[in-house]
Formats: C-alpha cells, sequence, structure tokens
C-alpha cells in the first residue's frame, strides 16, 4: 500500500514538475509557511507551506493589480 501511494506521489510529482511555473509569490510564501510550520509541530509543515503559497500568490497579485493601476493612471510621454 506504502508503494503505490509513493508512486502515485512520484508520477503527480514528476508530471507537475513539467509544466511551466506562473504562481508568482508562491514559492516564497511556500518556504516561510513551510519553516512556520515546522517549528508549530508536528506535521504542520505542508500544511503551513500550502496556507504560505495561498497567502504568497494572492499578495503578488494584489501588488500586481497595482502596479497595473499606477501604470495605467500615468500618462505617456512621446
Amino acid at each position: 500500500m506504502r508503494m503505490m501511494i509513493a508512486l502515485t506521489l512520484a508520477a503527480a510529482t514528476l508530471g507537475t514538475a513539467a509544466m511551466p511555473a506562473d504562481a508568482a509569490g508562491c514559492l516564497k510564501g511556500a518556504a516561510v509557511g513551510g519553516v512556520a510550520g515546522h517549528f508549530v509541530g508536528r506535521g504542520h509543515a505542508v500544511l503551513g507551506a500550502a496556507a504560505g503559497c495561498a497567502y504568497g500568490h494572492h499578495r503578488e497579485a494584489k501588488a500586481a493589480r497595482a502596479r497595473r493601476a499606477q501604470a495605467h493612471a500615468q500618462p505617456q510621454h512621446r
């Protein structure tokens, strides 16, 4: 049973590694969340990484919207 789970996880990991990653902010958030979850207690590193990824992606998307709004508000010089 463990071998079946390990093979399934390995196949899923290899399948997603080939896809391009466009999750801005996710890696930094996942790293911070994983470390924080590790220090909180047993088994919380993965949960912390997932939550950190979601928060990092949200924060980067919010910053990108602000950059677009600022660029749109400025007049273009020709």
